[in-house]
């Protein structure tokens, strides 16, 4: 078999402009598969609000935004998509309603975000179909399950999520979003011996493991690609003499998989600060690390053939 060239990224939270890079990048790297590996969506919705003088406000990043045209509007919420986050055009009277009606608030949020992620799988079927590259994008922790039904419908892109799914004719990846339990109680979360079972159920399903990838959204715990600041009670950072401490918050099932059945790569996320790459054993594992609010794309391009890793690098932009 050929070479094939894979460009992994992860935890892009909803920025327009990382996900534009993102499928681009197959043309510019002269990849054939594309993984985008999980925590798709976006945080938060900011309004921007028609007042009665026909001029537009929004609360922005916790700053006032004052705008006077259509254009002004038009960069704005581009700005918001580019950060990640999700613009919502209303008027005074809605937005004050709203703020009254937190249920109201995550109805529209889970809506948005939605037709977001179909957008997205609209979007990557235009640029890439009749590329010949393979597009695999999944849910991670930080992703409701409303979206499954957006992502399951694309007709270009392909949700890997807890399947076992060839990539290229010879190489098979396992994939799954969900992590162990955070301080946030994000959607998809679970204790470590349901994630291993997950795993466990894929892996037995693998024809030959040393030509196959562990996208696994969890980063194996003690490695350099877990670390992620240590939080108190109030989940603010400690520090210890003017420097940020430092935990593992990886997975124990993750490694331990990992261990178990040393399969040639581990592609992970979920930890935005751990970029690096770590050896457990015979595997190499990768966390590309995440700068989405700054519409900056860190990635992994990396290349296989049969059962080993030819070349493989860190790559931002």
């Amino acid at each position: 078999m050929a070479k094939t060239t894979i460009y992994f990224v992860t935890d892009v939270h909803g920025s327009d402009r990382c996900f534009r890079k993102f499928l681009n990048a197959g043309k510019f790297y002269q990849a054939q598969v594309l993984i985008l590996g999980g925590d798709i969506t976006g945080k938060m919705i900011i309004p921007v609000i028609k007042v009665s003088d026909g001029t537009w406000t929004s609360p922005g990043f916790g700053q006032e935004i004052r705008m006077k045209s259509e254009k002004e509007v038009d960069d704005t919420i581009k700005s918001y998509r580019d950060s990640g986050a999700y613009a919502y055009l209303t008027e005074t009277k809605e937005y004050e309603e709203l703020q009254a009606n937190p249920d109201a608030v995550k109805k529209l949020f889970t809506k948005i975000m939605t037709e977001n992620i179909a957008r997205w799988m609209d979007l990557a079927e235009e640029r890439l179909r009749g590329t010949g590259i393979k597009c695999y994008i999944s849910p991670g922790n930080d992703d409701e399950f409303e979206i499954d039904t957006a992502l399951n419908a694309a007709k270009y892109v392909i949700n890997p999520e807890e399947k076992v799914t060839m990539i290229d004719g010879e190489h098979e990846m396992i994939t799954l979003g969900y992590a162990n339990h955070t301080p946030w109680n994000s959607p998809r979360e679970a204790d470590e011996d349901v994630l291993e079972k997950k795993i466990e159920a894929m892996a037995s399903k693998v024809g030959d493991m040393k030509k196959t990838i562990f996208n696994l959204h969890v980063p194996p715990i003690n490695t350099i690609l877990d670390q992620a600041p240590k939080l108190d009670e109030t989940l603010k950072p400690v520090t210890s003499g003017g420097q940020l401490q430092m935990t593992s918050a990886g997975s124990t099932a993750t490694r331990k998989m990992i261990e178990k059945y040393q399969p040639l790569v581990g592609m992970h996320g979920h930890i935005h600060e751990s970029k690096g790459a770590v050896k457990i054993g015979k595997t190499m594992c990768f966390n590309p690390g995440s700068e989405y609010g700054s519409g900056i794309l860190k990635g992994l391009l990396c290349q296989l053939d049969g059962d080993k890793i030819k070349s493989h690098l860190l790559v931002s932009g």
